[in-house]
């Protein structure tokens, strides 16, 4: 199989420097032929993917964080190239959602145990995303830590908790014939299940279910947050009493600030905004099990 390694090289705090030598060393030459591209720009990644599948290579992996993942990917969908993710970035969600490893030497070496599968990928207002997006407080962090000259966990930790004061936000939701209005701290647009760092927004999110889990964290008194980061690092979130999650095919949220995040990555897409998903259309390349 063709392997094509898109590496951001500005993403997380630099653990893809080893790159090239642990490909010499772990990466099955039996299994793959295999090359190397840097991205130079934003969008450039999308651009590096669109070639590779146009040259028919099987495999795109994206080495970097949710930001480079989501740009490769949205070269792939529909098509027979897969996505694999060597988690190099500040959060890295979507890589950890399938059980990736951390370490470069080891998740390099779970791509010579690897499988094919395919899941499903989602929209909003048109734009494409696939692991975990949404508006509220995690929106108004990510719009800050693009702001930010260091990367890495440790300063987007440094954010959470600087912020936790960010007030809740009316908003309607319009699903399933219904209409529903919710005061929340945030929105997730949940496909797969973490921000990233095993920070597990939507537990039991299933990224091939064809449902979109929408989990609305409702405002919450201050003296709630040690509890509440205590489920959401323990994967418990949703028995929270003011956690809600609704799971459908497409929604219309409206209200806010229109500050957005997709799949981490800041945008503003207006005080609108309309939620699909689009069923089995990303072929993954994954750990087995």
């Amino acid at each position: 199989m063709k392997i094509r390694f898109i590496v951001n090289p500005i993403s997380g705090t630099g653990k893809y420097k080893n790159l090239e030598k642990v490909l010499e060393f772990e990466l099955d030459t039996v299994l793959f032929q295999y090359d190397i591209c840097y991205t130079k720009a934003p969008k450039h990644a999308t651009q590096l993917a669109q070639e590779a599948k146009e040259q028919g290579v099987d495999i795109v992996a994206a080495v970097g964080g949710d930001g480079t993942m989501n740009e490769c990917a949205q070269a792939l969908v529909n098509s027979n190239t897969a996505l694999a993710v060597i988690p190099c970035g500040s959060g890295n969600g979507f890589a950890f959602h399938f059980g990736m490893h951390k370490q470069l030497i080891k998740a390099i070496r779970q791509l010579n145990l690897s499988g094919f599968k395919t899941i499903d990928t989602c929209t909003a207002n048109g734009h494409f995303f696939c692991n975990v997006s949404g508006i509220g407080y995690d929106a108004h962090i990510a719009h800050l830590f693009a702001q930010e000259n260091k990367r890495g966990f440790s300063n987007y930790m440094r954010l959470i908790l600087r912020e936790f004061r960010y007030p809740s936000r009316k908003y309607t939701l319009h699903y399933n014939g219904q209409k529903k209005e919710v005061n929340a701290f945030v929105i997730s647009w949940a496909n797969a299940t973490q921000f990233g760092n095993n920070a597990v927004i939507s537990p039991q999110s299933e990224i091939d279910d064809n449902l979109l889990d929408i989990c609305v964290l409702s405002k919450f008194p201050i003296m709630s947050i040690p509890k509440l980061l205590s489920l959401l690092f323990n994967q418990s979130i949703h028995h929270s009493k003011y956690m809600e999650i609704i799971r459908c095919k497409e929604m219309v949220i409206t209200g806010g600030d229109g500050l957005c995040h997709l799949d981490g990555e800041p945008i503003d897409l207006g005080k609108e905004i309309h939620l699909k998903l689009i069923p089995e259309s990303l072929k993954v390349f994954v750990p087995h099990g």
